[in-house]
């Protein structure tokens, strides 16, 4: 598997994967909403190819804060269904965090699954001061990653506007 940054040429392809991995094209339009938008980062938009060169997972990290301090948020993790369990995503989130700290970013916010993202190192956010009054889901949805040896900044999570937009509709599963 190698994993790099999306190109345009990729866009289709993800497009795909992302409607695949979610049953739906409604985080596959958020990307699209997200790649026009000012939080975008061309850099931490990643794709996982496997071996034939096919893309086969994606993977997205956008500009958000917490407070007023700079963030990045991570959404949506997408695998070709074929590919889920397989180690994929866990891989392909490792090496956007790993990205994003060459990149010099400090912390990552998510809105996931509690028994899935601590294994990368998220905590619940509240336990760090770091509330999300958009998202009315629970608490524990709600997480916070520091990237580096900086402090993680008290606030609340704020997004892109079309983020914004889909973490105010957001309810974990």
């Amino acid at each position: 598997m190698k994993i790099r940054t999306e190109t345009p040429h990729d866009i289709d392809r993800v497009r795909e994967v992302i409607t695949a991995a979610f049953g739906s094209s409604e985080d596959a339009d958020l990307v699209d909403a997200l790649r026009a938008d000012a939080c975008w980062i061309p850099e931490l938009s990643l794709v996982a190819e496997d071996e034939t060169g096919t893309v086969i997972a994606h993977i997205l990290f956008t500009r958000a804060a917490i407070g007023d301090t700079p963030s990045l948020t991570l959404a949506p993790v997408s695998v070709d269904p074929a590919r889920q369990g397989t180690g994929v995503g866990s891989t392909l989130i490792r090496a956007g965090l790993d990205a994003a700290r060459t990149l010099g970013e400090h912390t990552v916010t998510v809105l996931g699954h509690p028994a899935y993202y601590p294994r990368f190192g998220f905590e619940r956010a509240d336990a760090h001061g770091v509330t999300c009054t958009l998202s009315a889901g629970p608490d524990e949805a709600k997480m916070v990653l520091s990237l580096d040896d900086h402090p993680i900044p008290s606030g609340d999570m704020t997004f892109g506007k079309p983020m914004a937009d889909a973490v105010s509709a957001y309810q974990p599963q």
